[in-house]
């Protein structure tokens, strides 16, 4: 018997160790890391996070590009070669006091994306705040936002901006403040609409009658539900502010020399176009290209955070 008992477990150890062993069980990924996958499987969006990621990082370095690989300084004057061709060392020419163009288009940029960014943060801050309150109050609040909204948005923005533009002469932080604070009103509505969307779902009322505050409600349940939104009109915004920017420049009303920007350059190359082609081709070129990766980014992120895109 004894003997039997041994064989029979020396038999189960070896069934045992022969078994191929189960695989373990991963954790399924999150929702955004499907998100950042379905964007890696989109050429023309990582294409745009590429070319965009270039454009910040090149204009956010300009002193040490323009210190160390160009060097040059953007505003040193040399009337001897003003409106020389592009050239090795001077690959982009010079303008009519004879400064490097290169140089200049990279530290403009640095004031035009500044702006961009600053018109997308200030109108994120009042418009989503805005748009969740409505939403989520409903009745009297949503009225109140709704009149308010509406009457900014009866007030030609273009004529708007002049009139400030002309008053208070404003240096790059107060025009983006300016351009974000009268521009917020797309944000809020859109996040309005979402936000009484899930605001009826069934979490949100299991939560409520759990005891959740609205703030809880709020900023737990209902703002994270709402973070693909926010980032898709946050690109939006950012381009807007870039194009409003070259717009009230090319009238002579937005960023003032000498600091330069893409939308001033744009607008005193203009005088030019003829002897020198090269001073409207650069920064108009940027802008392009600027605003272009934004919407495709944007696009693609769109896409990307639609869970009906999921695969």
């Amino acid at each position: 018997m004894a003997q039997e008992s041994k064989a029979g477990a020396v038999r189960s150890a070896t069934l045992r160790r022969a078994a191929p062993a189960e695989p373990e069980a991963r954790p399924s990924p999150g929702y955004l890391a499907l998100t950042w996958q379905r964007l890696r499987r989109d050429r023309v969006s990582m294409f745009a996070i590429y070319l965009f990621a270039a454009i910040c990082l090149i204009t956010v370095t300009a002193p040490l590009v323009a210190t160390y690989v160009l060097h040059t300084d953007p505003n040193a004057q040399d009337l001897r070669n003003n409106f020389a061709p592009p050239a090795p060392g001077r690959w982009l020419g010079t303008d009519e006091l004879g400064r490097d163009n290169l140089t200049r288009v990279l530290y403009a940029g640095r004031v035009s994306l500044l702006i961009g960014f600053m018109v997308a943060v200030v109108s994120l801050l009042v418009g989503v705040p805005a748009g969740l309150v409505a939403g989520f109050y409903g009745g009297r609040v949503d009225d109140a936002i709704n009149a308010v909204i509406q009457v900014l948005q009866n007030i030609p923005t273009l004529f708007f901006l002049i009139i400030l533009s002309v008053t208070f002469r404003p240096d790059p932080t107060m025009l983006a403040v300016i351009i974000g604070v009268i521009g917020w009103m797309g944000t809020a509505r859109l996040v309005r609409g979402q936000t009484l969307s899930v605001g009826r779902r069934d979490y949100i009322d299991a939560a409520r009658v759990l005891g959740a505050s609205d703030a809880r409600l709020l900023f737990q349940h209902i703002l994270p539900n709402l973070i693909s939104v926010v980032s898709v009109v946050a690109g939006f915004e950012i381009a807007s502010g870039i194009l409003f920017e070259s717009g009230l420049s090319y009238l002579g009303l937005g960023v003032q020399p000498p600091t330069a920007s893409w939308g001033n350059m744009l607008q005193n190359s203009l005088d030019y176009v003829t002897r020198a082609p090269w001073l409207v081709a650069a920064p108009g070129l940027m802008i392009f290209l600027t605003v272009l990766a934004i919407f495709l980014l944007a696009d693609g992120l769109r896409d990307a955070f639609d869970p009906r895109m999921r695969g």
